[in-house]
């Protein structure tokens, strides 16, 4: 298969994010507040297929729950392979992939996470990089967005600093391109209004150079560090009140709908057979609707 090489080293830097991440998020919950034990990831490997078909591959679920910081995290990496079912292969024709009709095998691999947290003044984020790979063609996509039930102006500030800082070197017009991009994507139709207060989000990226659009999309996934957790350790032990929590709870709601209803991510792992509490890992453990 082409790009063999190119799509190990894509899986291998996926993986190794998601491992500086949850030791960065377990290092968090050390210096948390509280006596109770500090959180840590429980890990479990996930598969797909299984069946002798050509649907395979697998990846890692690592989920912390009901820690000192976070409430609920998950930091999920897969590297999948083998063909798209008949509606996957039309939508993905509708949007420009060559031959993918006549060829319907493929290979992704990623990194996910949402977290959710337990100070609602300490905001829940998301980010994502991913690439994409048919025998016609391939692709990256990805990025992060802020999700504050309680905002506060320098946290949006310097989440979209640090997100504009990652995409300058890569293109000039990345950061603007990509963010007007992540405020349509993460709009809400049905409730009129945004999920959070933003960040970027791309997809279907091919410049025609691997190397440079993998550069990028490297430059996101090490940029969401820095971006998160001063936020979550400037709120981490801030004081709240019922009101609050209320507020969060409401806000927790809002984010589940958007997940279920609209977000591709969920709608392709669970088309194409990933183990389905691995693809759910992003529903808040507890919500609230009015």
């Amino acid at each position: 298969m082409k790009m063999q090489d190119e799509r190990q080293q894509a899986a291998a830097w996926f993986r190794g994010l998601r491992d500086r991440i949850v030791a960065a998020f377990e290092a968090l919950e050390d210096r948390g507040p509280g006596q109770a034990a500090p959180g840590r990831f429980e890990l479990r490997e996930t598969q797909r297929g299984g069946d002798g078909g050509t649907d395979g591959g697998g990846g890692l679920m690592s989920v912390m729950r009901g820690g000192r910081v976070f409430e609920k995290v998950g930091v999920n990496w897969s590297a999948v392979h083998g063909e798209l079912s008949p509606a996957a292969r039309q939508s993905m024709a509708a949007r420009g992939v060559p031959g993918i009709e006549a060829d319907p095998r493929f290979w992704a691999s990623g990194i996910s996470l949402v977290a959710h947290m337990q100070n609602p003044h300490a905001p829940a984020v998301h980010m994502n990089t991913r690439m994409f790979w048919t025998p016609g063609a391939w692709w990256f996509g990805g990025g992060a967005d802020l999700n504050p039930c309680i905002e506060y102006a320098e946290d949006t500030a310097h989440f979209h600093d640090t997100l504009r800082g990652a995409c300058a070197p890569h293109g000039g017009d990345y950061y603007d391109r990509f963010k007007a991009w992540a405020d349509e994507y993460f709009f809400i139709p049905h409730r009129g209004r945004a999920r959070g207060v933003g960040g970027i989000f791309y997809d279907d990226l091919n410049s025609g150079d691997w190397a440079a659009d993998f550069a990028f999309t490297q430059a996101v996934g090490a940029a969401f560090l820095p971006a998160f957790l001063p936020l979550a350790e400037r709120h981490m032990a801030q004081d709240w009140n019922p009101a609050d929590k209320d507020a969060q709870l409401i806000h927790r709601g809002l984010y589940a709908e958007y997940n279920l209803v609209y977000d591709r991510g969920t709608k392709f792992g669970l088309a194409t057979g990933h183990d389905p509490d691995a693809v759910l890992m992003s529903l808040p453990p507890m919500a609230k609707w009015v």
